[in-house]
């Protein structure tokens, strides 16, 4: 399925929270900020070191260090640096909010943030979600979004993926009954879509459409192509890609916040500071298999300043 541990930030060694406290202190006390100081602390240490950070930084000063960067830094800079000292189901929980939001829903968020994301993670997100909102993650999608979309949307949250359960001798028919529910009948059976996507292992579903194409001559995702449409159709997309390999996927999807007029960075900073500690070194061999240049060279000519600085920064690892 192509899971990888492979990430760019780890734990950092000789590692003293308190000489890094005082590092940033002294990068934002008095006139003017050392931003390459803030950059060569907070990203390159791993987050449960930021975290100790943040609590050496209280004691040794009584000062509150995410009050102080908000103070002293600005911009996508600091709305990098902020999201790098966020706890990371918080962070997530806080990005699912922001999309639903705002006028009108931002599913390309929704879809990417719960599509891509095993049990464990949906319930961690969940009780985030509920912990800093007051209220139901379920409850808010289900008010902001609608049709099969939010019925699939709704099974993810209710972690009832078999994530553990591989049975090969049931992959044909289970492709079957895809195709059956799509190319082989006149109209989508889109509740057969997205409960078979839903509710069986990554793993199941990467067999599932490798006997797709057997059958269709399709790839799966061609076949969800034709069939599906809007916001389902991304989401049934995702699910594949995911099964398929999901270093691959954010590869794509940093591609995508880059292409055009103009950059996506919230996509951007929440891939690169999500994957960071998992599966970004993955991610980079991926995006350089696929488009035959660096994901660096592409931020480079995507951004500017700190910003650019702090990205590459994280990039490139410790």
């Amino acid at each position: 399925m192509g899971d990888a541990f492979d990430p760019t930030i780890k734990p950092h060694y000789p590692f003293d929270a308190l000489e890094d406290a005082r590092g940033l202190r002294a990068a934002m006390k008095g006139f003017g900020t050392d931003e390459d100081a803030i950059i060569d602390v907070l990203t390159k240490r791993c987050a449960g070191q930021r975290n100790e950070i943040l609590t050496e930084f209280k004691n040794e000063f009584g000062r509150d260090l995410i009050k102080d960067l908000k103070s002293e830094l600005g911009g996508k800079f600091e709305k990098l640096v902020l999201a790098l000292m966020e706890p990371y189901y918080d962070y997530l929980a806080k990005e699912l909010n922001n999309a639903m939001e705002k006028i009108g829903t931002n599913e390309d968020v929704l879809t990417e943030v719960l599509c891509t994301r095993g049990n464990a993670e949906i319930q961690f997100i969940n009780e985030a979600y509920g912990r800093l909102f007051g209220k139901s993650l379920e409850d808010d999608i289900s008010s902001e979004v609608s049709g099969h979309y939010k019925r699939l949307l709704v099974m993810l949250l209710t972690c009832s993926r078999n994530e553990h359960v591989v049975e090969p001798e049931l992959a044909a028919e289970m492709a079957e009954r895809l195709y059956d529910a799509g190319e082989g009948t006149l109209g989508t059976e889109e509740e057969s879509f997205t409960t078979l996507l839903a509710h069986n292992s990554f793993y199941q579903l990467k067999l599932v459409f490798d006997e797709y194409e057997k059958i269709s001559g399709k790839t799966f995702q061609q076949a969800a192509e034709s069939e599906l449409s809007g916001d389902l159709k991304e989401a049934c997309l995702t699910i594949a890609r995911r099964s398929e390999s999901l270093p691959r996927y954010f590869a794509e999807r940093l591609k995508d916040a880059m292409k055009g007029a103009g950059t996506d960075d919230s996509a951007l900073v929440r891939i690169i500071v999500s994957r960071s500690e998992i599966d970004l070194a993955a991610i980079k061999k991926e995006y350089m298999a696929l488009y035959h240049k660096t994901l660096e060279s592409d931020i480079k000519g995507e951004t500017s300043g700190d910003y650019e600085k702090a990205l590459l920064s994280i990039l490139e690892g410790n």
